[in-house]
């Protein structure tokens, strides 16, 4: 219908309105998307500890050029165009694209976390029991109990031993590991179970892992399965019992992200929350072509999960440490001074993932201010608890810029809330960045059962937030 045809009412609302659309419509970069999702793919199925994420992403990094922080140390200086990575503890790494203009206009930062609920090894796990062996776990956090029993798990990880050096481990992986898991009451004896509220059916201290039943083969030895369960660790690995106590050994879903649905537009796999967007942002720093104008900088840190606290979440001093080590490569004078310059006029994304609306759960969000699968990146204004509590809740200019540098760039977007004022919410790291005085914003892709072991995104999402991200990063 031409605009000739159309009543006066309807070019009104054409003309005003905005409706989210399908970020699908009109799509004509499906080679990219395709591309982009594969490689997500794999560093979703390898990188599943912050440990490896950091390795994976450290290789990326130097296959782009970057190159640690302790190679310029050395040389005692920085420039425009040099490309540096920062490690932490092997748990956070940031990477900064030095830029042509002074450090002290501030940078363009994208920050991302990269832990995921899991279940920990407690420092003293293993036991048998009913002549089975198991190992005891604490789960990190928010996860529904419920979810984790039944389903293969893996063990991920680094042992040190007594004489200081350290094994690492990953068990469950390969087709020719076993895998290990949680038991479940079988429903002919749930009823007391059934009869509880969800969150009471499994407890915390009833996720114990399944390791093995075969004891060693000597008559009336006492706790054989135990161990047999040790000799066996110890003939592979030559760890002894005492190591588990100096031991960081994660229980992670076991298996491969893959594509899902039958037009496979979906991504499914374990940790989504918040990896999609910690592979965007890297990529979307490494993937720049041209020279920076404004110094690029990208944190992938730890931690988040649990409040962002210890030394490798964001509440540390590593970011702002790190940043006074550029500074002063640089050559830059009244170092503090520049310092605190540089953080308050600094812009950040917030790369965090929100909550989809899901049509098996109606009534989870406010339909008219709800995220959806599909339709591009997510503005999150703001976060928080109820009354926007622990929110950084944008400014309208920050909130402006992000808009036209999206809209310019053709990137997709749309605004969200994660849920309902009064059913709960979450945090981000939004707020601890806000702290310097900078600009700071919410910003990634929505996802379906955020949390769980197998997190469902959009294929076509996670590439609209590569672009946003890269964006950000070349033109803010």
């Amino acid at each position: 219908m031409s605009d000739k045809e159309k009543s006066a009412g309807t070019l009104l609302k054409e003309k005003l309105e905005k409706n989210w659309e399908s970020a699908w419509k009109d799509f004509n970069e499906d080679d990219q998307l395709q591309a982009f999702g594969h490689d997500y793919l794999g560093f979703l199925s390898k990188g599943k500890t912050e440990r490896q994420w950091v390795n994976l992403s450290v290789q990326l990094a130097e296959e782009a050029g970057y190159q640690p922080l302790e190679n310029f140390l050395k040389k005692e200086k920085l420039e425009a165009g040099d490309k540096v990575y920062a490690i932490h503890k092997n748990k956070t790494v940031i990477l900064f694209n030095i830029g042509k203009e002074a450090i002290s206009q501030g940078m363009a930062i994208i920050g991302a976390h990269i832990d995921a609920p899991r279940l920990d090894l407690k420092p003293a796990p293993l036991y048998e029991s009913e002549a089975l062996g198991l190992f005891k776990t604490h789960y990190y956090g928010g996860i529904k109990k419920y979810q984790w029993v039944t389903i293969p798990l893996a063990i991920h990880g680094r042992v040190m031993k007594k004489d200081g050096g350290f094994v690492d481990i990953t068990i469950g992986e390969d087709a020719k590991d076993p895998v290990f898991c949680i038991t479940d009451l079988l429903p002919h004896l749930a009823k007391e179970q059934n009869g509880k509220k969800l969150d009471e059916a499994i407890t915390g201290e009833g996720l114990n892992l399944l390791i093995g039943s075969r004891p060693y083969p000597e008559n009336e030895l006492k706790d054989g399965v135990k161990a047999n369960l040790l000799k066996i660790l110890n003939d592979k690995y030559g760890i002894i019992e005492e190591d588990f106590a100096t031991a960081e050994l994660e229980v992670v879903p076991a298996g491969a992200a893959r594509n899902v649905g039958f037009d496979e537009s979906l991504i499914g796999g374990y940790g989504q929350d918040d990896r999609v967007c910690s592979f965007t942002a890297l990529r979307a720093i490494l993937d720049q072509t041209q020279p920076a104008n404004r110094t690029q900088c990208v944190i992938l840190a730890d931690k988040e999960e649990i409040g962002s606290v210890g030394n490798t979440g964001m509440h540390s001093r590593f970011f702002e440490n790190t940043v006074a080590e550029v500074i002063n490569l640089l050559g830059e004078k009244k170092a503090e001074l520049i310092l605190r310059r540089c953080l308050m006029n600094s812009a950040m994304l917030s790369a965090d993932v929100t909550a989809g609306v899901d049509p098996n759960y109606a009534g989870t969000h406010d339909k008219f201010n709800a995220p959806y699968l599909g339709k591009g990146i997510v503005l999150s204004k703001y976060g928080g608890a109820r009354g926007k509590s622990g929110s950084n809740d944008a400014h309208a200019e920050f909130m402006g810029k992000m808009r036209k540098l999206m809209d310019d760039a053709g990137v997709v977007w749309q605004m969200g809330e994660l849920g309902r004022i009064d059913l709960g919410g979450g945090g981000t790291i939004a707020y601890i960045l806000a702290e310097y005085g900078m600009d700071v914003l919410d910003c990634g892709p929505a996802l379906l059962s955020m949390h769980a072991p197998f997190e469902i995104s959009s294929k076509v999402d996670v590439y609209m937030t590569y672009k946003g991200y890269k964006e950000f990063l070349k033109n803010y």
